[in-house]
């Protein structure tokens, strides 16, 4: 069946349509998945006056390869397996555009050849990739991870051997996720002595979407690894603190009810975008584009979120508090009054990010 996305038509099994990415046999395209590969193509567009080649890792239909290079780029494709190469192939001349399609393990690829910007799209961890990618990208690493259970900590122990670090299944999960993640990439890309600073990045159906601008040097890397450190949380009360070591000291006992406490890490406590560079991938980002109105819409939210290591709900405070929530706008509104900044989270409608603890954020609306 024939699919439309982003200017570009392209052929897709009918079979394959809709299914899982990844899952199963055959080559797959993800209509869900439209959102991330328009915000990709507005980072595309933005960097383009620094870059010039792109490596769509794990290209199956090769959607995204046909995309980066309807967007001007000299795309390479990559897939192990052979109907994936041929429809790629097919999709590229049916659209009139240039590039090339690698039948052949991506790890080997990646470790023999160079790009400006790689892209790993796969099914489940990135993590068997990230070694490689790094050794591979000149200016930008982008990764996706659909594997949400272990990165939030639902799966613990499998979060555990993917990552190298301690998630937790808190009530902001889904950041504790980025975080597990976005620390995983860092000290993976610092073994290279690679600075990987994370300048867009979003959580969105399901799946960890970042995007990582490399700069060379063991001191850039160094400066990375220094933002990294754990988080104490408690499920009872919802106070967390957070500490930038390499040396876990947890908070055994909650300083605001006294109930045990959690631990997560070593996680990534630094900012998670660059709001310039987020303005700058929703101006590239065109009404034609099918996702367009959502990704203005992620985009602006996250290019105004505050860059706490945590974000709260507003609902589930309320319910601690056994009271009825008021509107959003006013309770971020209180905050501010109270001398507290404040800021929209886009990981819910309800979420928000905020300097003050939850002492603080009581008293302040109150």
């Amino acid at each position: 069946m024939q699919v439309r996305e982003g200017g570009v038509e392209i052929e897709v099994p009918e079979e394959r349509h809709g299914a899982s990415e990844g899952a199963g046999p055959g080559v797959f395209y993800n209509p869900v998945q439209e959102l991330n590969r328009d915000i990709t193509v507005g980072v595309l567009r933005a960097v383009a006056d620094d870059c010039d080649s792109y490596l769509d890792a794990m290209t199956a239909s090769g959607i995204r390869a046909v995309r980066a290079a309807d967007a001007g780029y000299d795309v390479t494709g990559c897939d192990i397996d052979t109907d994936a190469v041929a429809l790629a192939r097919q999709n590229l001349d049916a659209n009139g555009l240039d590039g090339d399609v690698a039948h052949r393990n991506v790890n080997a690829h990646m470790h023999e050849s160079s790009h400006d910007v790689v892209d790993l799209d796969p099914f489940g961890t990135p993590i068997p990739f990230a070694d490689a990618a790094f050794r591979s990208a000149k200016r930008y690493v982008c990764v996706t991870a659909t594997d949400t259970a272990p990165l939030c900590g639902a799966h613990f122990e499998s979060g555990v051997r993917s990552y190298g670090a301690v998630p937790r299944n808190t009530e902001f999960h889904s950041e504790v996720g980025l975080r597990v993640l976005l620390s995983a990439l860092i000290r993976t890309a610092a073994r290279y002595d690679i600075a990987a600073r994370p300048v867009l990045s979003h959580v969105s159906s399901h799946y960890v979407r970042t995007y990582l601008e490399l700069e060379g040097g063991a001191k850039a890397a160094n400066d990375q690894i220094d933002q990294l450190g754990y988080l104490d949380h408690c499920q009872q009360c919802l106070w967390r603190d957070h500490e930038r070591t390499l040396i876990a000291d947890p908070t055994e006992e909650c300083p605001n009810c006294g109930q045990s406490t959690w631990t997560a890490g070593a996680i990534w406590l630094g900012s998670a975008h660059d709001a310039d560079f987020v303005e700058r991938v929703a101006s590239e980002i065109p009404a034609s584009f099918g996702e367009a109105t959502k990704a203005h819409r992620l985009l602006d939210t996250i290019a105004d979120e505050l860059h706490q290591p945590t974000h709260y709900d507003q609902h589930k405070l309320y319910k601690r508090w056994g009271e009825p929530n008021i509107a959003m706008d006013d309770f971020l509104a209180a905050l501010r009054d109270a001398g507290h900044e404040a800021s929209r989270a886009h990981y819910g409608g309800t979420t928000f990010k905020t300097d003050a603890d939850v002492v603080a954020i009581r008293d302040a609306v109150e």
